[in-house]
């Protein structure tokens, strides 16, 4: 009886069919990056605000000041008295109240110079030119409530984690694009509360389920294009990951077009309600249907393809079984259960978690050392660009464990370069930064397609669900590990970086080589992949066993 690949090459590995759905789901990674890296801009630093003095409401209102003569009137002497305090923090510790006067309130205390007047940390009562530019003057994360915009960010990477559990477990479980299509809702729905949202907790509660459900999208998304094409056609999975940057380089320009953060929030949430639309268009993965005892389903999906491909299945392919391996419920200790699966739970996992913190960390770097932020942003998107067309060139020609260790090592390198390198030559250090970037970027995206490759179906999104998170938890980590440490050495978290790349690099030599090899359906599969000092080896010889069609 032929295999489930044989049977998909001659439906189509790659055809109309699979293409039109490559394309609906890749939608998804431009949402999703928008989510990931939209904290850059919903939490932009307020260009000017200062804190205002008690009273100084009610005598602005009475007086007829502008905003402009009102902070003259704060900030001004504050300044005269001490240039290092510029009022944003700090205020005079007085009170205004009717008496007083419009044109000189502080005459009162003409006894004493502005300088010699007490001052006061300032709580809350900040003013801003533009109040709703951003959640950091809409809910006043200043000052001494700055952390909470890192938090914010940290809040997101634990929905992601989240997701990772509940809705990767859920979608092997019940089904990967029944999941796919309740976590766009939640997206969208939690996304309007969060643009609506009254106070700062409210605002952090849907975040996280924003995140829950934003992560459910984009893994099940990834997991049902590589599940419906052949082993040979399984560099969509790479190709997938140029819609996430398109979402990268998009951002910026929804920011500059909309001048508020509910805005910009809106923009990247509401497009979520329209892949709801795929219900009717995108059609559940045949090979998790095997692993769930629902063969006709999947050789009446199967038959389709085929249609929709211009192709023909043969007549005798009439019934459809699966494996004689036990389909339950997946667990943790599934993936570590065997040898190779541990060692390819373990590094995957290090990987995971080394890829994210350097990405979000050099992505988040570009707030610390200044310059235009838009352009900055946009620049930072369009160097990803190349990573996926390297990887294009090379991954089926050397297959992915050399181009994985490289991208990790060159990382490590230009990371460790640039931290030493001194500031007279920006060129250079531009340059080198750069390279960081476009090396870790091709680290993180060869992540994603090996990571598919090296679970069996009944294992494989909660697998990837799994490894990634931490991917999430190197997002929660990263905020607080970039800022802390820049307090210390501007470069420190460089040396961080670099050291973590080095030995990513080392140790993802350890894991298997895919290249050419067919999809594992069963752990017994896992086992028998290439070893790691091994040749790529044959394709995977198909057993005799009931787990084909």
């Amino acid at each position: 009886m032929p295999s489930f690949d044989e049977v998909l090459k001659e439906a189509g590995e790659f055809g109309r069919f699979q293409k039109r759905v490559f394309f609906l789901l890749s939608q998804t990674g431009i949402t999703f990056s928008s989510l990931f890296a939209s904290v850059v801009f919903l939490g932009r630093a307020p260009d000017s605000f200062w804190c205002r003095i008690p009273g100084a409401a009610e005598l602005s209102d009475r007086c007829g000041w502008t905003l402009e003569e009102e902070r003259n009137f704060t900030v001004l002497p504050l300044h005269l008295g001490n240039e290092s305090v510029r009022g944003e923090c700090e205020r005079l510790d007085v009170a205004w109240d009717s008496s007083a006067s419009c044109s000189s309130p502080l005459a009162r205390y003409g006894n004493h110079s502005t300088g010699s007047l007490p001052l006061a940390p300032c709580h809350d009562n900040w003013l801003y030119e533009q109040p709703h530019s951003s959640i950091v003057s809409e809910y006043d994360l200043v000052c001494g409530n700055a952390w909470m915009l890192d938090l914010s960010q940290a809040i997101l990477n634990l929905g992601f984690l989240a997701g990772a559990f509940i809705l990767g477990y859920a979608a092997d479980r019940y089904g990967r694009i029944c999941i796919y299509l309740l976590s766009c809702l939640g997206v969208g729905i939690c996304g309007v509360i969060v643009a609506f949202a009254p106070n700062f907790t409210v605002f952090l509660i849907f975040r996280f389920l924003q995140g829950m459900f934003g992560k459910g999208t984009w893994m099940t998304c990834y997991v049902i294009v590589t599940e419906i094409v052949g082993s040979d056609q399984r560099m969509v999975g790479i190709v997938i990951q140029i819609f996430f940057t398109l979402g990268i380089i998009i951002l910026p320009g929804i920011a500059y077009l909309i001048p508020t953060w509910q805005g910009i929030q809106l923009a990247i949430s509401l497009p979520n309600f329209l892949f709801l639309l795929y219900y009717w268009v995108v059609p559940e993965s045949p090979r998790w249907l095997l692993t769930r005892k629902k063969g006709e389903k999947a050789l009446k999906i199967m038959r389709n393809i085929a249609k929709h491909n211009g192709r023909f299945l043969s007549p005798h392919y009439s019934e459809i079984t699966i494996s004689n391996e036990e389909v339950s419920n997946p667990s943790f200790l599934d993936l570590v259960r065997t040898p190779q699966m541990r060692r390819n739970t373990l590094i995957l996992m290090y990987a995971w978690f080394t890829s994210a913190l350097i990405y979000q960390g050099l992505v988040m770097r570009l707030g610390i050392i200044g310059g235009n932020l838009y352009l900055d942003f946009f620049i930072s998107g369009v160097v990803e660009l190349p990573a996926a067309f390297l990887i294009i060139v090379t991954i089926d020609r050397i297959g992915r464990r050399l181009p994985f260790a490289v991208s990790n090592i060159v990382a490590s390198v230009a990371c460790l370069i640039t931290a030493f390198l001194p500031e007279d030559i920006p060129w250079l250090k531009t340059t080198l930064a750069t390279l960081g970037r476009l090396s870790i970027t091709i680290a993180f995206e060869v992540v994603y397609l090996v990571n598919s490759e090296l679970y069996p179906t009944t294992l494989r999104n909660f697998g990837v669900s799994l490894c990634s998170s931490l991917c999430d938890l190197g997002g929660i980590i990263a905020p607080f590990l970039l800022f802390r440490l820049a307090a210390i050495w501007l470069e420190l978290p460089l040396i961080i970086f670099s050291i973590l790349a080095a030995i990513c690099g080392l140790l993802v030599l350890l894991l298997p080589e895919t290249k050419g090899i067919s999809l594992p359906e069963t752990l017994e599969d896992v086992e028998q992949l290439p070893s790691h000092f091994g040749k790529c080896g044959k394709k995977r010889k198909h057993r005799d066993t009931n787990s084909y069609i």
